[in-house]
Order: structure tokens, then C-alpha cells, then sequence
């Protein structure tokens, strides 16, 4: 028998099921497109905003820090395309860039591989470990308490030929470029790689000539970056102070009694102040101080390297106030700037 041909009807009707697969299809794959695709991430910034995810983060926690640092559009999408692609089953810790209208495809395929945004670590103007540590822990993700923890580790430090008292030698302020989920012990390791770096041959060899080892040149530049703020002045300050050295007296440098006493704020060293008994007190100890009494720069530790030789011995603030210091080679010469000085800060009633 000859079989009956289909009728248009019959064929349409056959048709219908595959139109509808195939429109599901495409919706799937819209869908898909979509969620993978589309702009999701609007940082409040309108540029360019950061995602830190701390160790030990589960992504619950990711989802989190999302949702407040990087002002997703749609987080049920991001959480979608991470268990798509696995994301949520290995979270790695870090610093990420976002991007204005970066897709979840974009973002987790950053977080996947870990692919970090470097932090440019800067810290300056800083006298304590407390400042140092509190300054390096509001950059990185490691805190304040493991970084002071370990600037006061003695067993810690002896790995870096350093103490307690010196440990912020080890600390030349700059920019460095570190990741942000560094912990408190490779960030030292950073550090310890830079301190070599910046201390050449040839600066070695200045400290050897004085003689000073590096860390003997960095507390004395620490006490010149105290004593003045003028770089044109720095060398000569530092001369003065090796001329004492040289000669077994007492540096007598006012900074160090500040120090002692925990005060930065005073504006003059009276009498009283003279008789803090402390190692760190130039006027009761000869020598340098056991450590820095700040962090010392670039800039003061070549002051000292650099040191302008000469015959003075004795210094004191001048009179104009204006940062500058007048220079003697005798107790009598010095005597007269030091009454001009004592009588400007009389006359301003500075106490």
C-alpha cells in the first residue's frame, strides 16, 4: 500500500514541539550569556575600586565584601557563575581591581587565578613602632598587633641581626610593591630584601670610614631628622654630632630626651627634662642611644654618610626659629647663641 502523505496540518502540528525547543534553547543560552556576560559591577568610585578578601574566607564571605566594597547589580547572578565555574570551592585570599562594568565572567576568572593587584606600600613620618605598625597594618591585610608582635621579638629579630630596640631600623621609608595578603613574617623578609638593596658597597663602606655600622648610621640619622627638619643643615648636624663622638662626649641631643620622656610634643628641654634617666637620655649616656628614635629616611641616613667635616662641637637652634642652627667650637661661642635663643623663646613665651 501506498502510504498517505502527511497533510500541512500534520506537519505543523509535528513542527510546533521543535519551535519550542529550539526557543528554549536560545532562552538558555540568553540566559546564560547573560549572567556571564552582562556589566555587574558598578564600583562607587565610577573608576576603579578594590576587593581584599582576607585568608581563611569562605565564599559566603566573598559574597559579602561584594555586596559592600564593589556595589554589584546582581549578586544572585555572581553567585551563579561562581558555583558554575567552580569558584566556591577554592577561595584565594587577596586584592583584586575592579573594574567599572566588569561581568562575573571577568571578575571570577581573576579571583579563580589569584591574579592580585599589587598595594604601593608607602609609610613616612614615623617616630614609634606602635605608628610604624598601625601605618603598615591599615595598608595590608596582616594587623597592627602580628607586625608589632614581631618588632619586639627578640628571638625573631636575631634572624636579622637586629633587637628590640633597633628592629625599625629595618624600615627605609618609600613606595614598595607588595600584595596585600602578605603576612607580618614575609613583609619583614620584604623589607629585609629592600634594607639590602639600599644599603650598596659604597654606603657601606662611608659607615665603615666614620666607623658606624648601618644600624649605628641609621640611629644617628634618626636623631638628626629630630634635631632638624632643614636638609641643607642635616650634614652639618651630623658632623657635629660624629666630631662627639669621635671625642667620647655626650651627643646632648635634645630629641632623645623627648624620647625618653614619650613626649614628642615639647617645645623646650628644660633642666628637669636633663635628669630622665633612661638609656636613651645623650645627656646622662655617651654614645648613641640603643636603637632609632624614629624611622629614619633616605634622606638622613645619606646626611650622615655624607657627613660635612668640620671642627664644631657644640649646637643650638638659631634664635630666628626658622629651623636653622648656629654652630661653635667652643663653650663660650656657644653660650652666646644659646642665650639669644633662650631670650627669642622668653619673648614669644615659649615654654
Amino acid at each position: 500500500m501506498t502510504p498517505k502523505k502527511k497533510t500541512k496540518k500534520q506537519n505543523k502540528a509535528m513542527n510546533k514541539p521543535v519551535k519550542w525547543l529550539i526557543y528554549a534553547c536560545l532562552a538558555i543560552f540568553l540566559y546564560f550569556a547573560y549572567i556571564l556576560f552582562a556589566p555587574n559591577i558598578f564600583p562607587r568610585s565610577h573608576e576603579k575600586a578594590y576587593l581584599c578578601i582576607p585568608d581563611s574566607s569562605t565564599f559566603n564571605d566573598v559574597t559579602k565584601i561584594l555586596e559592600k566594597d564593589a556595589n554589584v547589580l546582581n549578586v544572585s547572578s555572581f553567585r551563579q557563575v561562581a558555583k558554575l565555574l567552580h569558584y566556591d570551592r577554592k577561595i584565594r585570599s587577596g586584592r583584586y581591581a575592579l573594574r567599572l562594568g566588569m561581568n562575573n565572567f571577568q571578575l571570577i576568572r581573576i579571583l579563580r587565578s589569584g591574579r592580585q593587584t599589587p598595594v604601593k606600600l608607602t609609610f613616612n613620618n614615623i617616630r614609634t613602632k606602635q605608628q610604624l605598625a598601625a601605618r603598615l597594618g591599615s595598608e595590608l591585610m596582616a594587623d597592627s598587633t602580628s607586625i608589632l608582635k614581631l618588632l619586639n621579638d627578640t628571638a625573631f629579630l636575631a634572624s636579622y641581626h637586629l633587637n628590640p630596640n633597633t628592629s625599625i631600623s629595618l624600615f627605609i621609608p618609600n613606595t614598595y610593591e607588595v600584595f596585600w595578603n602578605i603576612n607580618a613574617k614575609e613583609l619583614f623578609a620584604k623589607m629585609d630584601k629592600e634594607y639590602n638593596k639600599f644599603w650598596t658597597n659604597e654606603r657601606k663602606a662611608k659607615a665603615a670610614a666614620i666607623p658606624l655600622t648601618p644600624t649605628q648610621v641609621t640611629t644617628l640619622a634618626s636623631i638628626v631628622e629630630e634635631e632638624t627638619n632643614n636638609k641643607h643643615d642635616r650634614p652639618m648636624v651630623a658632623g657635629l654630632y660624629i666630631n662627639r663622638l669621635k671625642a667620647g662626649m655626650p651627643l646632648q641631643a635634645d630629641p632623645t630626651v623627648k624620647f625618653a620622656l614619650n613626649d614628642f610634643g615639647l617645645k623646650r628641654i628644660l633642666f628637669g627634662h636633663l635628669r630622665t634617666k633612661s638609656p636613651y637620655n645623650t645627656y646622662l649616656n655617651t654614645g648613641l642611644p640603643p636603637g632609632p628614635i624614629r624611622v629614619a629616611t633616605e634622606n638622613g641616613i645619606d646626611a650622615v654618610l655624607n657627613y660635612v667635616h668640620h671642627k664644631y662641637i657644640y649646637m643650638c637652634a638659631s634664635e630666628t626659629l626658622n629651623g636653622e642652627h648656629k654652630f661653635a667650637t667652643t663653650w663660650a661661642e656657644h653660650e652666646v647663641n644659646a642665650k639669644k635663643y633662650r631670650k627669642e623663646l622668653d619673648e614669644r613665651k615659649i615654654h
